[in-house]
């Protein structure tokens, strides 16, 4: 079953998270220095907010998937709407490693579909993917960082080091 996913980047962590738990009426399943989440079931949305270095406001859109036939069954519909797709394997992002696609829509605004594979203790880094809505060509593929903030790492080495973390959810 699909869950819709709306991610915002906010300017305080503090005052936003403050902001929609009160508005959504629960607390977040998720809440990290940098980064906060609601799993909402009324509406069915994963609901995002985090500080990392992209412009303040609709980070991007998407549907989080619960299997990989699941997200390869979305594959079709989103090649459909944006021959320039972008497939990410084992990305690590916002405390989780996930596989990934990637499309925009018309007016620049980014769309992830994603299924979740393990928590992570780390955010990870953001996919330039599109430049989350400020260009309509791909963004060059970067080198994900991962359990050491400060080192670049290929796919590889950094799906080796991010080991789940079950605290995370």
């Amino acid at each position: 079953m699909k869950r819709f996913h709306v991610h915002v980047s906010v300017s305080n962590l503090n005052d936003s998270v403050r902001f929609y738990s009160k508005l959504f009426g629960d607390e977040p399943s998720v809440l990290k220095s940098d980064y906060a989440k609601w799993m909402l079931d009324d509406p069915r949305v994963n609901f995002a907010i985090s500080t990392h270095h992209q412009p303040t406001g609709v980070n991007h859109l998407g549907f989080q998937v619960d299997s990989d036939d699941e997200l390869r069954g979305m594959q079709g519909r989103l090649k459909a709407a944006d021959e320039r797709m972008v497939q990410e394997d084992e990305q690590p992002c916002c405390y989780a490693r996930s596989d990934k696609y990637w499309v925009t829509d018309p007016s620049g605004i980014a769309w992830e579909t994603f299924h979740t594979l393990a928590n992570i203790p780390v955010y990870g880094e953001d996919t330039p993917v599109f430049d989350h809505g400020t260009s309509t060509t791909p963004a060059a593929s970067v080198k994900a960082v991962c359990c050491v903030p400060t080192q670049r790492q290929t796919q590889s080495e950094s799906s080796q080091c991010c080991a789940p973390n079950e605290s995370a959810t």
